[in-house]
């Protein structure tokens, strides 16, 4: 789960805390000035393939100051069944995940976990909606804590290395 620090309201993704995968509290303020990719993720979805490809990006660009922060979610089709620990060990096995996991969060509805709220509330999927639509929908905030851009749950992870570059970029 996700708070914004004191209960304030939120300016940038770095304002929040967050547990990671086991269970320790973490301010996203620890990755201030880097560019982060915000992922709700799933280890049972068509789409779970896209870990190799969140790996690639992360193993790529990490020097450069980017971090794919990954948040397993059970909502869509049951398809994040496992503990913190099965989820931990499927991704590091089966796609070499290295990048910080965090603990499973509702994206949707009455127990939308804060973060998540205020990253639909910064940038709308298609037709204006907020609501996550599937599992693998990512966020790309930039090194002020901002959200860039939303993509939705099929743009495959090699697609966003023209605007991961672009945010890279020295201003």
């Amino acid at each position: 789960m996700s708070k914004a620090a004191g209960g304030a309201t939120a300016r940038s993704v770095f304002d929040f805390s967050v547990r990671d995968i086991s269970g320790a509290q973490r301010e996203l303020g620890e990755w201030r000035g880097q560019v982060l990719l915000i992922v709700n993720t799933a280890s049972a979805c068509g789409f779970t393939p896209q870990y190799a490809g969140l790996q690639a990006l992360y193993h790529a660009y990490r020097d450069r100051g980017f971090v794919v922060l990954a948040f397993p979610c059970n909502q869509f089709g049951g398809q994040e069944p496992g503990s913190a620990e099965q989820i931990e060990r499927f991704c590091s096995v089966n796609y070499g995940v290295e990048f910080p996991i965090f603990d499973k969060i509702d994206v949707n509805g009455a127990h939308t976990d804060s973060l998540w709220r205020w990253l639909k509330d910064e940038a709308s999927g298609v037709l204006g909606t907020e609501a996550i639509k599937w599992n693998f929908t990512k966020f790309l905030v930039g090194r002020d804590g901002q959200v860039i851009r939303r993509y939705a749950p099929q743009t495959q992870p090699d697609a966003l290395r023209d605007d991961i570059e672009m945010a890279l970029a020295p201003s």
